[in-house]
C-alpha cells in the first residue's frame, strides 16, 4: 500500500448542518455543551458562523451573532474557527461598498474567525476580490469558494479557469462548495485533478458536499482519490438529507484505503450523542426532505434553502405547492442565465419561482430578480431572457450594467455608522454597525430587545395581510377586481407584493 495521506475535515455541526436540516434555528446554548469536544477532536476546522447564522440570531433567537462568534472563540481556541462569507454580499441580500466589506472581515478576524470561505452567487470573481484582499490584510485564511452548478453552460474547464482566478488573486486554498449535492462522482474526480494541475499539486482543494441526492459520499472519495486535501462532514445526529454527509461515515470508509484522517472518532460519538438529544428541540424547523431527493438534479436547491422554502411556504398557507415551486425553479433559472443557487441567487430564484406559482408566470418580479436579469448582482455564464431583462428595466427604471455592481456603490461606512448610532439599544460598535449594515429592517428591533437574552427559536412571524385563495392551493390566482395585496416570506425575508389588474400593471410593486 503507498504511504498513508492525511485527510483533514471541516465539522459543520455549529453552522451548515442545523441551517440545511433546521432552517438555523439552533441555539448557541444547545451547541455549547459540545464545543468541548468539537475542539479536542482533531478536525481542520469548525464552521460556526457565517451563512444564515447571522440573520438567524437577531430575527428568531434574539442573540447577539457576535457575542455567538466571541462564545464559540472562547469554547475552543485550539482549533481554527471557519466562516462562509458572501463576498461583496457579506450576510446580508445586496451588494455592499468596498468600505463595508473592509470593515466587516476586520471585525469578523478581531471577533474570532480565522478561516474565511467567501465565495460569490454567481462565480463572478470580481465580487470575491475586496473580501480576499481584506482577509489577506488580517494575515487569516482565505479560501476562495467556487459555487458548484450544472448547465449546458457549466463546464470542468469553466471551473478550472475560476479556480485559477482564485489562486491568482492570493486564496490560500480552493474549495468546490456543492451546495445542492449535485457533484457526482465522476466529475468529483475531474474537477480535483484538473485544479490540481492547473494550480499545483502544492494548492490545498477543499470539498463541500450536501447529501441531497444520495451520491455524494461517493464523491467525496472519488475527490479524495484525486488528490484532495480536506472535505466537510456534520456528525450523524444532524447530517443526511438536505444537510451533509456524516463525520463518522467518512472515516470509517477511508479504513483499509491509502487515506486516513486524524479525527478521533471517540469524540465525534459524544458530539453525535449530544446533537441526538437536542435536535427535538426544533421539531417544527426540521425538514421533510429527510431521503434521498434525486429530483434535485432538476431544481438544483441547495440544503439550506430547501428546508427554509418549504417551511416558509407552510406559512403562507402553500405547503402543498412545494413540487409546483420546484419545478419552477429550473425554468427562472434558465431565464436568469442559469446562476448557481446559493445564497443569494437560490433566494432570488426561489422567490421568482414562488411569485410564478402563486401569482402567474411573472406577473410580479421581485425587485431582487430584476437586478439579478439587470446585472447588478454580477454577470451569470448564461444568457438571460431580453424579454425579462426589459420588464425589469421598465419596472425598474434602471439600465442594464456589466461592470462590477460595488463600483456604482460610493463609500457608506459613516452613513451606516450614523444611523446605527440613533437606534435605541445600539451600543455604538462597529459590530453594531455592521449588524445593522446586513439587516436594516431586523436590527432595530434587535437592538430594543437584546438586553432580555436569548428566546427559544420561533418560526416567523404570520403574513400581515392573509393570502388569496392561489396561496393555498388553488389551481390558479383569482380574478383580480382591484390590487390584492400578499406578504411572501422566503428565505426569512418578507416580501410585500401588490398585484393589479390589467389595466392598473402599474400598480405591482
Amino acid at each position: 500500500m503507498d504511504a498513508i495521506k492525511n485527510i483533514e475535515v471541516t465539522e459543520l455541526a455549529l453552522r451548515d448542518a442545523h441551517q440545511s436540516l433546521m432552517a438555523t434555528r439552533m441555539t448557541t446554548e444547545d451547541m455549547l455543551p459540545a464545543c468541548a469536544d468539537l475542539d479536542a477532536a482533531g478536525f481542520w476546522s469548525l464552521e460556526c458562523w457565517g451563512g444564515a447564522t447571522f440573520d438567524s440570531c437577531i430575527r428568531f433567537l434574539n442573540e447577539d451573532p457576535w457575542e455567538r462568534l466571541r462564545t464559540f472563540k472562547r469554547a475552543m481556541p485550539a482549533t481554527p474557527l471557519q466562516m462562509l462569507l458572501r463576498g461583496q454580499n457579506l450576510l446580508g441580500y445586496r451588494h455592499y461598498g468596498d468600505d463595508v466589506v473592509e470593515r466587516f472581515v476586520e471585525r469578523a478576524a478581531a471577533n474570532g474567525v480565522d478561516v474565511f470561505r467567501v465565495f460569490d452567487a454567481l462565480n463572478d470573481l470580481r465580487n470575491l476580490r475586496t473580501a480576499v484582499l481584506a482577509v489577506k490584510r488580517t494575515g487569516k485564511h482565505a479560501q476562495g469558494a467556487i459555487s458548484y452548478t450544472v448547465s449546458p453552460v457549466h463546464k470542468i474547464q469553466r471551473f478550472v479557469d475560476l479556480a485559477v482566478g482564485l489562486r491568482e488573486m492570493g486564496c490560500d486554498s480552493i474549495c468546490i462548495k456543492d451546495m445542492a449535492a449535485l457533484l457526482k462522482p465522476q466529475p468529483a474526480y475531474e474537477l480535483v485533478r484538473e485544479i490540481k494541475r492547473a494550480c499545483g499539486e502544492d494548492t490545498r482543494v477543499h470539498v463541500h458536499c450536501h447529501a441531497t441526492t444520495g451520491v455524494t459520499l461517493v464523491s467525496l472519495m472519488k475527490a479524495i482519490e484525486a488528490g484532495a486535501d480536506i472535505v466537510d462532514t456534520a456528525v450523524s445526529s444532524i447530517a443526511l438529507g438536505p444537510g451533509h454527509n456524516p463525520t463518522e461515515s467518512l472515516i470509517e470508509m477511508l479504513e483499509g484505503t491509502p487515506y486516513t484522517t486524524r479525527v478521533d472518532l471517540e469524540r465525534v460519538l459524544r458530539v453525535r450523542d449530544h446533537f441526538a438529544g437536542v435536535r427535538s428541540h426544533y421539531d417544527e424547523f426540521v425538514s421533510h426532505f429527510l431521503g434521498v431527493e434525486t429530483e434535485v438534479f432538476a431544481s438544483q436547491i441547495p440544503g439550506g434553502m430547501l428546508s427554509n422554502m418549504e417551511s416558509q411556504l407552510r406559512q403562507q398557507g402553500a405547503g402543498d405547492r412545494i413540487r409546483e415551486v420546484l419545478a419552477e425553479v429550473p425554468r427562472v433559472r434558465q431565464a436568469s442565465g442559469y446562476p448557481p443557487l446559493v445564497t443569494p441567487s437560490s433566494q432570488i430564484v426561489g422567490t421568482q419561482a414562488v411569485f410564478n406559482v402563486l401569482l402567474g408566470p411573472y406577473a410580479v418580479l421581485s425587485s431582487e430578480f430584476a437586478d439579478l436579469l439587470l446585472g447588478y448582482y454580477g454577470a451569470t455564464f448564461g444568457e438571460k431572457d431580453p424579454e425579462l431583462v426589459k420588464k425589469a428595466a421598465a419596472q425598474t427604471g434602471k439600465t442594464p450594467i456589466d461592470t462590477r455592481p460595488a463600483d456604482l456603490i460610493a463609500p457608506e461606512w459613516e452613513k451606516l455608522r450614523e444611523s446605527a448610532a440613533a437606534l435605541p439599544g445600539s451600543n455604538g460598535s462597529d459590530e453594531d454597525v455592521l449588524t445593522y449594515a446586513m439587516f436594516p429592517q431586523v436590527a432595530p428591533g434587535f437592538f430594543a430587545k437584546r438586553a432580555e437574552g436569548p428566546h427559544p427559536p420561533q418560526g416567523a412571524a404570520k403574513p400581515a395581510t392573509p393570502a388569496p385563495a392561489a396561496a393555498s392551493g388553488d389551481a390558479a390566482p383569482p380574478a383580480l377586481n382591484g390590487p390584492v395585496h400578499y406578504v411572501v416570506t422566503i428565505g426569512g425575508r418578507e416580501h410585500r407584493v401588490t398585484v393589479a389588474p390589467a389595466a392598473q400593471e402599474g400598480a405591482a410593486q
